[in-house]
């Protein structure tokens, strides 16, 4: 009786196995047991009575999420600043790879890389601190510079108007040239000859970019923009609390933030976990529809 096609795989490649199994139980660990706590999501947590000892709720607290006055802002904010990051953050690194990768000379290529990469290691609350002293409407370089140009006195950070430019536009600066990394590896691929036959041709560098360099980086492109679409609504907690304050608080307030406010200070644990349950499966629901509709046009697809 032959074996199950599992096991002959692992007796075959276990040397393989053994070398990932550090990584499987990390994800086992810190991935899959702590879902365990979804279910708080449908109860009514009880501290003397653990994870699973309270009353049962059902969908109670989605409701009440939903009904809420606040849903309304919540997702537009959310949707908003994860829309304005994809649109303007996603194709910055591809448009850096893509200059960086037509500098020919090593040192000036080697620098511009490591100028570039640098600010991705500053830290968020640095970089809020940054953010506050140099977009000061009083004392800060930008407030100096609006005011040497006549123009009025505006608070970038306490403008509702303005958050959502400063919050995608110091994200941008600030990762880019790190994202730009996998692109490079990409492009990095890409067979010299096709640039010598490219050369030869008598091809300038913008058609060489548009006819070698972005078709080399479509596969990875779409992959990576899967992936974003999976966190649609993960638009991350610090930076956007740190900037938080109550003059921005309308445009600044989003799921991430609430969650923390609902959960943390507020002590409604089990609404936050459902609010929490419903950013993941609407988060789930965009990366499998891209994912099918990737599929379907262009053939390339995570699964």
């Amino acid at each position: 009786m032959r074996s199950p096609k599992g096991i002959q795989s692992f007796k075959r490649d276990y040397q393989l196995w053994i070398m990932i199994l550090p990584a499987i139980l990390v994800i086992l660990v810190f991935n899959y047991i702590p879902m365990y706590g979804i279910q708080l999501a449908f109860r009514d947590f009880d501290f003397t009575k653990g994870l699973t000892g309270g009353e049962w709720r059902g969908l109670a607290y989605f409701e009440q999420f939903i009904d809420s006055y606040l849903f309304t802002d919540l997702m537009r904010n959310t949707f908003l600043i994860s829309l304005a990051s994809i649109v303007l953050g996603f194709p910055a690194p591809i448009i850096l790879a893509l200059i960086l990768n037509q500098i020919r000379k090593k040192r000036m290529k080697k620098l511009m890389q490591t100028t570039v990469y640098l600010p991705h290691f500053i830290s968020v609350i640095v970089l809020v601190g940054m953010l506050n002293v140099l977009l000061s409407s009083e004392t800060g370089v930008v407030g100096h510079f609006m005011k040497s140009i006549g123009l009025e006195h505006i608070n970038l950070l306490a403008s509702t108007s303005t958050f959502i430019p400063v919050y995608v536009l110091s994200d941008i600066w600030q990762h880019c040239g790190w994202n730009s990394i996998i692109y490079l590896a990409a492009l990095s691929a890409v067979d010299p000859q096709l640039y010598d036959a490219a050369k030869m041709d008598g091809a300038s560098r913008w058609q060489t970019i548009r006819y070698v360099d972005i078709p080399a980086l479509v596969p990875t492109i779409i992959i990576l923009f899967i992936l974003s679409m999976g966190s649609i609504l993960s638009t991350g907690f610090e930076k956007i609390f740190l900037m938080q304050n109550a003059l921005n608080l309308p445009v600044s307030e989003v799921i991430a933030t609430y969650v923390y406010k609902i959960g943390i200070i507020s002590n409604q644990f089990s609404l936050a976990s459902a609010i929490g349950l419903f950013n993941t499966l609407i988060n789930f629901v965009f990366l499998f529809a891209m994912n099918a509709i990737s599929k379907r046009v262009s053939n390339t697809s995570l699964f």
